[in-house]
């Protein structure tokens, strides 16, 4: 059985579970699944372990489920965890749980994520749009045969995180009194922490975060056409700027978040 086979069969097991068809995605990142849960109505939950064919997280943080419900009236499908590229697996299973909401008809996707803070004007607990990135992964989850159900060879990246989504962001974060920052996401491939030189060199290259995550579900959304919009929270300041960096540290911190990212994505999806 071939890839698309497989998400085929996921979509299919997913859409008899999910009674609602929404249009609007969202993946919540290390110790965010729980921003939206207390906002959400009508909730439907699907563990990834039901799911034929699905990989799952093995990262604490990370729950792997798909949650189906109406958020400010809106119908959205939250992916709570996601996969990591230095957890061993193939690129295929990195971007899947993206393919399956492009094959479930998702056409917008909010991306969350834990980053460190590169920017000197970063503080642990701020949030932060994403406004483009740098994959300092030495690799791209696109390499080898292109599957044209997908999208093209050659998806242009331009607008990888959508200008028209960033707006309405920085609107409903205004009207919210919420202070959202603006950033450079530096993607590198983990597991360690980035060493204080590799922090000095993202700064030089125009970063502002830096985490193990995200860009190659930026990637595969777009080349599937689907606009993105991504927000990070910014759980430590990154390695030189501060004296250790623990995961406990990502957790505690994005726990205090959560409510204030739940507020803002849920301004966020009641104004597309």
């Amino acid at each position: 059985m071939n890839n698309t086979e497989k998400i085929q069969e996921s979509t299919n097991f997913l859409s008899d579970r999910l009674t609602q068809k929404p249009k609007i995605g969202m993946v919540l990142g290390s110790g965010l699944s729980e921003s939206l849960t207390p906002l959400l109505d009508g909730v439907e939950e699907v563990n990834w372990s039901e799911i034929p064919h699905f990989p799952e997280p093995s990262v604490e943080g990370h729950e792997g489920k798909y949650l189906g419900g109406t958020l400010n009236d809106r119908e959205v499908l939250i992916q709570q965890g996601r996969i990591h590229w230095y957890e061993g697996l193939p690129w295929d299973d990195i971007i899947y749980p993206i393919r399956v909401q492009q094959d479930l008809g998702i056409k917008r996707l909010i991306m969350t994520n834990a980053a460190g803070g590169i920017n000197k004007d970063f503080s642990p607990g701020d949030l932060c749009l994403i406004t483009d990135h740098i994959n300092f992964s030495g690799d791209n989850p696109l390499r080898g045969p292109n599957n044209e159900d997908f999208g093209p060879r050659f998806p242009d990246l331009s607008n990888a995180y959508d200008r028209g989504l960033r707006n309405i962001a920085i609107k409903a974060a205004t009207e919210l009194d919420v202070d959202l920052k603006q950033g450079v996401y530096a993607m590198t491939s983990g597991p360690s922490y980035e060493t204080p030189a590799e922090i000095v060199g993202l700064r030089t290259l125009g970063a502002d975060l830096v985490g193990m995550s995200t860009v190659p579900e930026v990637i595969a959304a777009n080349h599937s056409d689907m606009e993105v919009l991504g927000i990070s929270c910014v759980t430590n300041k990154a390695a030189g700027m501060q004296e250790e960096l623990t995961h406990e540290e990502v957790i505690e911190v994005t726990s205090r978040t959560n409510q204030t990212l739940g507020n803002l994505i849920g301004e966020i999806v009641k104004k597309i």
